[in-house]
């Protein structure tokens, strides 16, 4: 991270007067081309057509309720890109995740954009390299992502991610910009599948989809619910950001890398044959769970059919109850040492999932960050969830190993060492997050 100097050289090496938003119809295109507006003078919605781009500005204003959205917006259609971005500061792309369909816009925009205008894609997870390796040396040097968490509005947590020939300069002034313009937490990760947020969260968000091919996905949320650490329970989280979304994402991570824990990010077969028959979550109006006449409707995997969740025989969950209240009184030490030693399988499978996350982010220090904190701010700030360092020291770390060895899971050599040291440092060094925003006094 920058420090306070850094940022502020950094701010004064550009100005940014105008912001062309390519794909400003869809989500995430419309909430950043509103996040742009309250640094901006001038932010232009790009779509392929004007009418789609007027849309997305008006979901824009719905969502942001701002007087800068409206005030500093203009719009215009695919036809026109090339005069709209010919003196645009900033072109950000953020159209579907396929580059079948960003590699022939940046080609239009590198034929018309200027030799110093930066150019940032929203991907989630594509390669930074291989998506501008076909462009000119400039495109290439301004080039890098700049991966936005949804909706950009509410959650601040944002990753940079550079091409091996993007210009270091470009990169400082994005975090600086970004940081104090556009109030964002900037976490720099290496140009790997899913990058650092996307390739830790969807570990733990798919290891709950496999489950729920053995169990109801209510009882799934119910084990790996907010006690744990995280505010939306990993199924709802699933059907929230869509299915096709999910998929995508474990199948590009599968697809680029092997690691360790692989197995954990293979979709589900069940998902696969729901998602040909229609079903993407709350976006088609139903996932693993589902409003119906009289209430809320479960997925029955097997089956593929919805019944009531008042039908659902769930497992022993009294664990729950001590590590709740003791959240609620503040003393999360406590709370987490009763779910460390509660006894039943609920409670097992429980600790299972949290050991698998802890281990999962360790051991990706060096690949998608350099050091674990980068982990610990993007899961805090851009997933909501208690970072994996936070847990470890709450925990303590004997008992981080002792949950890892019950699951078989594998030890992080930075955990196995602490462990044996009673003056070990804490791992967690971001006081400034507080860890009752994570340990939520709530079960499922």
């Amino acid at each position: 991270m920058m420090d306070h100097d850094s940022v502020q050289k950094a701010l004064e090496t550009r100005t940014i007067d105008h912001v062309a938003v390519l794909g400003a119809n869809g989500t995430m295109g419309f909430g950043s081309a509103a996040l742009f507006t309250q640094a901006v003078p001038k932010v232009t919605f790009l779509a392929r057509t004007e009418d789609k781009a007027k849309d997305g500005l008006a979901s824009a204003i719905k969502q942001v309720r701002s007087d800068s959205v409206a005030s500093r917006s203009a719009t215009a259609g695919y036809d026109d890109l090339e005069s709209v971005i010919a003196d645009a500061d900033i072109i950000f792309e953020a159209v579907a995740e396929d580059p079948a369909i960003k590699k022939p816009l940046f080609e239009r925009v590198d034929a018309a954009r200027r030799a110093d205008s930066i150019v940032a894609t929203v991907s989630s997870g594509l390669s930074i390299n291989e998506l501008c390796a076909d462009r000119s040396e400039s495109f290439r040097q301004h080039f890098c992502g700049l991966h936005f968490f949804n909706p950009p509005n509410v959650i601040t947590g944002t990753e940079l991610i550079g091409n091996t020939e993007t210009d270091p300069a470009v990169l400082d002034f994005l975090e600086a910009f970004s940081r104090v313009r556009l109030g964002r937490e900037i976490i720099r990760t290496n140009d790997t599948a899913a990058f650092a947020g996307n390739r830790v969260g969807f570990k733990v968000l798919n290891e709950a989809a496999q489950m729920a091919e053995v169990m109801s996905p209510l009882v799934v949320d119910s084990l790996i619910g907010p006690y744990t650490g995280r505010a939306l329970t990993p199924l709802a989280t699933i059907d929230l950001v869509g299915w096709d979304v999910h998929r995508a994402i474990v199948d590009n991570v599968c697809d680029k890398t092997t690691d360790e824990a692989i197995d954990t990010l293979k979709l589900p077969g069940y998902m696969a044959d729901m998602m040909d028959k229609g079903v993407l979550g709350n976006k088609s109006g139903g996932g693993f769970f589902k409003k119906g006449d009289d209430g809320r409707m479960v997925l029955d995997t097997p089956t593929g059919l919805y019944e009531s969740v008042d039908s659902i025989k769930m497992p022993d969950m009294s664990h729950v109850e001590p590590v709740v209240k003791a959240y609620a009184e503040g003393r999360y030490r406590e709370g987490m040492a009763a779910l460390i030693l509660a006894d039943g399988d609920a409670a097992k499978m429980t600790r299972k999932v949290v050991a698998g996350y802890i281990s999962y982010a360790f051991h990706r220090v060096g690949e998608v960050t350099e050091t674990i904190d980068g982990i610990d701010r993007i899961m805090a700030t851009g997933f909501n969830w208690a970072p994996p360092s936070l847990l470890v020291d709450t925990m303590g770390p004997a008992a981080a190993v002792k949950i890892m060895e019950e699951a078989s899971i594998p030890v992080p050599e930075a955990i196995g060492t602490a462990a044996k040291n009673a003056d070990a440092a804490p791992f967690f060094t971001q006081k400034r997050l507080n860890p009752g925003r994570y340990f939520v006094a709530a079960a499922a």
